[in-house]
């Protein structure tokens, strides 16, 4: 396999998972932390870095902090803080608008909808009521409101948030309930890739950032949900939940059953 000069070659951790799995004579005892997405007990070591081990799972393809290194909330909040998310900066909106752009065509006029995690500027709930839809805005930290929660919309953005998901199954099961059949779900976050050198890459060095998705694990998540999802750009994630009566997406094989969805009225 060739590979182009300043990247690593990709480390065989599939060959490693297929030989335990297969392998009667080796037990199958956990040494490492089971996949917060997909509870796959079985999951390998992807590296150590800034002080942090970070695990893979082969089944979703999820790659995961060492939840004993994750930051206290304390640290977490005051991380965010430093961040400078100012509805006016121009730059920002332009940031934002790799989303946004290609969302806004999808959104009947009217369609209202959550910002969720907004963080410590909501510039994204700006640009979308600036283009005519209502949005309301849900952070753990700064806008901590359950009472919208208890709502459903037609679609839900969720920026630079997914990467802080300590718990992302449940996380998504709750943006599932929050949609309306439908609505539409917009995530921007970061991608692995599997060439490069995870401890160099800046994404890991953000000591809140502690999931990291593969465009196979996006795929996977839509799979599980019945989603349908498409990628208007490398870091960008469209999906539809389908209208009452249309035919859901077929979920993965690993999946024998639907996942439950955290109904609005369930809290957080």
């Amino acid at each position: 396999m060739h590979v182009p000069p300043g990247k690593k070659q990709p480390v065989q951790r599939h060959c490693e998972y297929t030989r335990l799995r297969q392998n009667p004579l080796m037990p199958l005892r956990p040494v490492n932390p089971p996949c917060p997405l997909c509870h796959e007990s079985i999951t390998l070591t992807l590296a150590s870095a800034h002080g942090r081990r970070y695990f893979d799972c082969p089944r979703c393809r999820l790659a995961f902090m060492d939840p004993a290194d994750r930051p206290s909330p304390e640290a977490e909040r005051a991380r965010y803080d430093t961040h400078e998310n100012d509805p006016s900066d121009p730059g920002y909106r332009s940031f934002l608008s790799r989303l946004l752009d290609p969302l806004r065509p999808l959104l009947p006029p009217g369609s209202r909808g959550l910002d969720y995690g907004a963080g410590p500027g909501p510039a994204l709930q700006a640009m979308l009521e600036e283009s005519g839809h209502p949005t309301r805005i849900y952070d753990p930290f700064y806008a901590p409101d359950p009472i919208v929660l208890e709502d459903r919309y037609d679609f839900v953005t969720c920026t630079e948030t997914a990467e802080h998901f300590h718990d992302p199954e449940r996380e998504f099961r709750r943006l599932d309930g929050l949609l309306r059949p439908g609505g539409w779900l917009a995530i921007m976050t970061e991608v692995l890739d599997d060439q490069a050198d995870f401890g160099a890459w800046y994404y890991a060095r953000d000591p809140t950032h502690v999931v990291f998705y593969r465009r196979t694990t996006l795929e996977w998540v839509a799979d599980r949900h019945g989603w349908m999802v498409h990628f208007p750009h490398r870091n960008v994630g469209l999906f539809r939940k389908p209208a009452e009566g249309e035919r859901q997406c077929q979920g993965p094989p690993s999946s024998s059953e639907a996942p439950e969805t955290i109904r609005p009225d369930a809290g957080g």
